[in-house]
């Protein structure tokens, strides 16, 4: 799940994101002040806006909120109170983790593309990546399916010239760490970062 506010640019409005596939054809279905979007084919409930925002959830973000159990607890208010239903199924799992490259490939398709898989803790993610310094024993940051980038990209499963790819390599620049070198190519992390571990990408 994903959460985004900005009362200056969009007015008091929550927009929640329960799926990362883009719907298809919208059908929309209002309760009170929320508005819940589903897929017309299949009734499925992909995402849902909630108005009046700021007299059920507490925030001042301005673009991505952080999703915490607080914040849950909010909107299951929020849906109850304005007669919705809407099961919010959340991962509390960090979305940036540290990774260990454990192979790489060269892509059977794509001169410039490697295949890797990745340790990220918990599982061996396979990601396809573009950055001419990524080598198998590096540690690296992993935007995880449903993290959003600094940019606003939301990560999704993807397939790269028929190479199925679960995440992506980040670069600083894509981190949007201060000083980022201009060279393209992934940040490699100190040997000694903790594989899974939660990646905070420092401010200054």
């Amino acid at each position: 799940m994903n959460v985004f506010y900005n009362k200056e640019h969009v007015g008091d409005v929550l927009l929640v994101q329960l799926a990362t596939e883009a719907i298809v054809k919208t059908e929309v279905e209002r309760a009170g002040d929320i508005a819940i979007l589903k897929e017309a084919q299949t009734g499925e409930i992909k995402a849902f806006n909630l108005f009046n925002a700021s007299s059920y959830v507490q925030t001042d973000a301005k673009g991505l909120v952080e999703v915490t159990p607080e914040l849950v607890g909010q909107l299951e208010a929020a849906i109850a109170k304005n007669g919705a239903t809407i099961s919010l199924d959340v991962d509390f799992t960090p979305k940036f983790v540290v990774g260990l490259v454990e192979t790489k490939d060269k892509h059977p398709n794509a001169d410039k593309l490697s295949v890797c898989t990745v340790n990220v803790g918990e599982e061996i993610l396979q990601i396809v990546c573009g950055a001419p310094n990524v080598e198998a024993g590096q540690k690296v940051v992993v935007a995880k399916i449903g993290a959003v980038m600094p940019s606003g990209m939301l990560i999704k499963e993807g397939n790269l010239r028929g190479v199925d790819s679960h995440g992506m390599l980040c670069s600083a620049r894509e981190l949007a760490i201060p000083n980022a070198p201009s060279e393209k190519g992934i940040l490699v992390l100190p040997k000694d970062a903790e594989i899974g571990s939660a990646f905070e990408a420092p401010t200054r």
